[in-house]
């Protein structure tokens, strides 16, 4: 975060004197630039691309940095055909929009789903990409599947009796979600979600017409009876869940559940999609086995990533299936991609298996412990004990109950305006919304900005 504000602030800077200095003027140099701001050399040069790629000024090699002549504006075309050619939408993306927003300058974020700079692994990534860039090969083309050894550390992560040759890389947990809903649910097919649920796999859902069917949930996780109810009613053929700190409820499926839910799926003849994507965030203490794990048949696909523990920019993840699911899987993903880049798995590869790994996730696990425990101390003080139904014992958000006569939305709206981004409960279910919530991330803010963040929030609930 402080880098991005020192980036801003030299950008600010140059841009006002871009604005009182004529075309082909020369703007100052990097180092004159790092005395009067007080800033590293590569916070000046991220401000000089972020200000070329705006078209303000020029950067000529060797030579300094030029205020750009003005360009001639471009003539807008009539585009009104367009809207006959695409017909209606079918989907909006409006809710992972919101989700990847930033808060406002000096603003607090409440409501990401990834962890903030100062608490990725960015040191560690620097230095394993550092190592692998120069390896012979990296730059080739990959093998469709992924390269072996980080697919065997996947597997071993998950262990039972899976191998390498059940795994598939893909470029981060949403692209594998759509992946695995392209090739397993049939055109036009029911899929059967739990409510809430992770709003990514609804919109991809949507994306593909894949009619959603809801699952109640409880403290428990999914309700059993729900779920077999649904599977003879509908005819569905596949269920996604996350039995794990499930985003947004914070969740896990009790432990006489996961055994009864297994028997479900198996007697409906389908799949259970488990995105397990908080296995790294157990907080308190280590989460329970993936139901992967007990699954000997196949009814189980398995989805975990690296990119929420590591860094956004971490775009890996695997896909965990056996049987004619995984052939169907293979082919969807080639297709989508062919492959994906040698130098980003080499490095995530370098980045599991070193030292540093489990010393970042041990540090990380800390620090979530402190930021939701303040959280946690914040929201009741503020707003009563019955603002949280549980804690979550992992993961990265708490689900905070509203008034009933509370609109989430207009009140995430109004939040924003005063500083503090936040998640509007209704666009986490997959039909109607049971109730008025909030998903509050307790991993993106520092301990220090929650009590004014929820005291606001706080303000605009008794206003």
């Amino acid at each position: 975060m402080k880098n991005d504000n020192s980036t801003k602030r030299v950008v600010q800077h140059l841009r006002r004197s871009v604005a009182a200095s004529a075309a082909g003027q020369r703007l100052p140099s990097v180092r004159e630039l790092m005395a009067k701001l007080n800033v590293s050399p590569l916070t000046v040069r991220r401000a000089f691309q972020e200000l070329v790629a705006l078209g303000l000024i020029d950067a000529r090699p060797g030579h300094g940095t030029f205020v750009a002549k003005l360009r001639a504006p471009v003539t807008s075309g009539n585009f009104s055909w367009q809207s006959l050619a695409l017909g209606p939408a079918q989907v909006s993306d409006a809710a992972i929009r919101a989700l990847l927003a930033t808060p406002p300058p000096d603003g607090v974020n409440l409501g990401g789903g990834y962890l903030p700079d100062d608490l990725q692994a960015l040191a560690q990534l620097s230095a394993a990409m550092a190592r692998v860039s120069r390896r012979p090969g990296v730059w080739a083309r990959m093998p469709a599947q992924g390269i072996e050894p980080l697919r065997m550390w996947f597997a071993q992560e998950l262990g039972g009796t899976v191998g390498a040759h059940d795994v598939i890389v893909a470029p981060g947990s949403q692209a594998g979600i759509s992946a695995v809903f392209r090739a397993l649910v049939a055109p036009g097919a029911p899929l059967l979600v739990e409510s809430p649920t992770y709003v990514g796999a609804v919109v991809a859902a949507r994306a593909l017409g894949l009619p959603l069917v809801p699952i109640p949930t409880d403290g428990a996780g999914v309700v059993p009876a729900a779920l077999a109810d649904a599977f003879a009613r509908t005819g569905a053929r596949v269920f996604y869940c996350q039995p794990t700190f499930a985003n947004p409820s914070g969740t896990t499926l009790d432990s006489t559940r996961r055994r009864e839910v297994l028997d479900i799926v198996t007697r409906a003849g389908a799949f259970l999609i488990e995105d397990d994507w908080g296995r790294d965030f157990g907080i308190d203490a280590p989460p329970p086995a993936p139901l992967a794990t007990a699954d000997p048949d196949g009814h189980v696909v398995y989805l975990r990533s690296l990119t929420k523990s590591a860094a956004p920019g971490l775009r890996i993840s695997a896909i965990v299936a056996r049987g004619g699911a995984m052939t169907r899987l293979l082919a969807a993903r080639t297709i989508a991609d062919f492959f994906i880049s040698g130098t980003i798995q080499e490095t995530a590869l370098e980045l599991v298996t070193s030292p540093a790994w489990p010393r970042h996730l041990r540090g990380l696990r800390t620090a979530l412990r402190t930021r939701r425990d303040v959280l946690v101390g914040e929201l009741r003080s503020a707003l009563g004990e019955g603002c949280l139904g549980s804690v979550p014992a992992g993961g990265l958000h708490l689900w905070v109950r509203l008034p009933d006569h509370v609109d989430d939305a207009e009140l995430a709206a109004r939040a924003r305006v005063a500083g503090v981004v936040v998640s509007a409960g209704q666009q986490w279910f997959p039909a109607e919304a049971t109730g008025a919530f909030l998903r509050l991330s307790f991993a993106t803010a520092a301990p220090d900005a929650i009590p004014g963040a929820v005291a606001k929030i706080a303000r605009l609930l008794r206003a």
